[in-house]
């Protein structure tokens, strides 16, 4: 990296504009002071640049984000004239003008990738700070809209929109809707907003503005390039997920809930009588003494280690649910807050959410661990070594509620170990995460991977699989599970799925919802994780004794479950895959699950695909999405030639092309002559 001296002579630019902003090269970085603010722009890995702006100060460090604390290698140069600063990294030119305002640019022909706008002519400028108190502010970033730009990514949404331009969305964690602040343009860029403060984003066709609610400074970085350079970027930015480990590549079982023991045993061994694989169970919550005791209730539960014995005997891995609250029941209470460990308010009384719990008749009042905080994470990560890998050898986790799931979820009033609320609540789930990938690691474990209902920029990093949450149970919903799972996967988290069949309800022995299970469960089969769960019908209330109806691959009658036994077969025989997808998810960064477009850039149809997906890099999936299909059409990218993966028939890419799609069937495609076992 270009590192010149940083006693370069500043240049003042009074005589240029009426406007006065000085430049100077600070350690390769380009820095423009003017009107109590500092701009701050510098290399951040190839092709990439780190944007950080402040007013009333020098730029601060150490701030929660999602970049490393070092960024990857790359050369650079800044260049200072009488009228503006210019700092090249590779294929990104940085272009800052007299006043402060940042065009970025293609560096080999100068066309403009991205550029700030005014609001005004006078006031507000293209960063507006406006004073919340001590220090901090609410934050605006506005960038110029393009008419013809089409954008992607942050987090994952449930309005079932592949392409978010015009949209408006929170920048905020929720069931179901996560906020993750990565945005891939069709332009050639990719920006994170590196900022875990609550606030939204607004993609509207007269501007783009990114709004922090209160925080110390802006901060975004970006990089130029097609979206899979992107991904490579960024991930290598935020840090690269780990190798999945194998057996997480299979299928999972789950319902809400099995209740005991001998319960979620049986399950395990009708599998195995039937044949059928099966590579991970769920224990789910309610197994515990109390909640925030984080061990079995031996009532229910009366010898944790000879049912893991017998699971592995047939090859099942235990997957157990942790929750980040603590019930003050619960014998790590008093000391939790004595200590500090529980997320706090700004005004009133530890933050709380009504929760049901052992040995009482009504909800009680738990707190939350603060995740924020290393002395909490330590705290509560001593408790499931000590309860769950030390005695029983358990080391995969479902991190359920790690939104985290308040009531009311006011997070103006919450203060954390890290910060205020509004300026670091968004980080959360990310560091629930890192609570158990940093535990596990310092027990000598190395295949490493979390269930998360939540998740922020670089939970990746810390082997976090994101679910899509409680969502419903029919054929639109499913629908709009195809956007959020390709919105995720260029949000950088490679690890995606759903609850096979939706969670809220669905009856077994209902016709039209075995249709609805039958068609998700062939997605759930080519998803980067396959797991069944939900709470079917018919349902109990929320509480210590409740449980769902039955969830199993053979509880849906004999034609559904003969459908998905097929795929559950078929997945088994792309185990080995979908494990080299997952290494180039580990490797370069590129997610198992892709848009079209990811592969294809050229084909200006796949950037409006939003039914279907690349899996890997030689299958195209096309799940069936309405009831009483026996068609689909399905569009073939440009640049390659395309297999019925069933019939053997050829395409031409470039078309769209109608496949015949019977219950039985889920339209599969082999990318330039590839060889996967789809059929037996």
């Amino acid at each position: 990296m270009n590192q010149p001296a940083e006693n370069q002579p500043q240049v003042s630019l009074a005589q240029s504009s009426p406007t006065v902003g000085t430049f100077r090269e600070h350690g390769g970085a380009l820095e423009w002071s003017g009107r109590q603010e500092t701009l701050r722009v510098e290399p951040w890995g190839p092709d990439a640049v780190r944007v950080r702006a402040r007013l009333g100060g020098p730029i601060l460090e150490g701030l929660p984000g999602a970049l490393l604390d070092e960024p990857p290698a790359t050369e650079s140069s800044v260049k200072i004239t009488d009228v503006e600063g210019l700092l090249t990294v590779g294929a990104l030119t940085v272009e800052v003008n007299a006043e402060g305002v940042i065009r970025f640019l293609r560096t080999d022909d100068r066309t403009e990738l991205l550029a700030e706008e005014r609001a005004h002519f006078w006031w507000p400028g293209t960063r507006l700070y406006t004073a919340v108190g001590n220090g901090h502010h609410r934050l605006e970033q506005r960038f110029a809209a393009y008419d013809d730009e089409k954008l992607y990514g942050l987090g994952q949404h449930q309005h079932g929109r592949l392409d978010q331009k015009g949209l408006v969305l929170d920048l905020v964690q929720r069931n179901a809707e996560v906020g993750i602040p990565v945005l891939t343009s069709s332009r050639g860029y990719t920006l994170l907003w590196n900022n875990p403060a609550i606030g939204r984003v607004e993609l509207a066709g007269n501007g783009t503005r990114w709004v922090a609610d209160s925080a110390r400074q802006i901060d975004y970085w970006i990089t130029a390039g097609a979206p899979a350079e992107a991904q490579r970027r960024y991930s290598a930015a935020t840090g690269r997920t780990p190798m999945l480990p194998e057996w997480a590549a299979g299928f999972w079982q789950c319902k809400l809930r099995y209740r005991t023991q001998d319960e979620l045993l049986g399950v395990a061994r009708e599998y195995k009588r039937r044949g059928l694989p099966l590579d991970a169970i769920v224990c789910d919550f309610f197994h515990w003494t109390h909640l925030g005791e984080w061990k079995f209730d031996p009532a229910e539960w009366p010898d944790p280690a000879a049912m893991v014995r017998e699971l592995e005997e047939l090859g099942v891995k235990l997957v157990v649910s942790v929750w980040p609250s603590v019930s003050p029941l619960s014998e790590n209470h008093p000391v939790m807050e004595q200590r500090g460990y529980f997320i706090g308010t700004q005004y009133g009384p530890m933050a709380h959410a009504d929760w049901p719990d052992k040995g009482v008749a009504s909800t009680v009042q738990v707190a939350f661990y603060d995740a924020t905080n290393p002395g909490a994470r330590e705290f509560v990560w001593s408790k499931i070594r000590d309860n769950y890998l030390t005695p029983y050898g358990i080391t995969a986790f479902w991190l359920d509620a790690c939104e985290p799931e308040l009531k009311p979820g006011f997070p103006e009033n919450l203060r954390y170990w890290a910060g205020p609320g509004l300026e670091v609540g968004n980080i959360y789930p990310a560091e629930n995460a890192r609570t158990f990938y940093e535990g596990l690691r310092a027990t000598g474990e190395d295949e490493i991977i979390s269930l998360n209902r939540s998740a922020w920029a670089g939970s990746q990093r810390y082997g976090a699989a994101l679910w899509s949450g409680d969502i419903g149970t029919d054929f639109a919903t499913l629908r709009r599970q195809i956007a959020a799972g390709l919105n995720t996967a260029l949000s950088g988290i490679p690890w995606w799925n759903t609850d096979i069949g939706g969670f809220h309800g669905g009856d077994p022995d209902d016709p039209a919802y075995q249709e609805v299970m039958v068609r998700w469960f062939q997605f759930g089969a080519l998803s980067p994780l396959m797991r069944l769960h939900g709470f079917r019908d018919p349902g109990m209330p929320l509480g210590p004794d409740m449980t769902g109806g039955p969830n199993e691959v053979w509880s849906y009658g004999e034609q559904a479950g003969a459908v998905m036994e097929k795929y559950l077969r078929l997945r088994e025989r792309l185990k080995p895959y979908v494990l080299k997808v997952m290494r180039e998810a580990h490797e370069e960064g590129l997610p198992p699950m892709r848009p079209l477009f990811l592969e294809f850039p050229d084909d200006q149809a796949s950037w409006s695909v939003d039914d279907s997906y690349l899996f890997g890099r030689d299958l195209l999936v096309a799940p069936v999405l309405t009831a009483g299909a026996t068609a689909r059409t399905v569009h073939l990218p440009a640049g390659a030639t395309w297999t019925d993966a069933w019939t053997g028939e050829t395409y031409e890419g470039g078309a769209a092309v109608t496949v015949d799609a019977p219950l039985d069937r889920l339209p599969l495609f082999l990318r330039d002559g590839a060889r996967l076992p789809v059929a037996e």
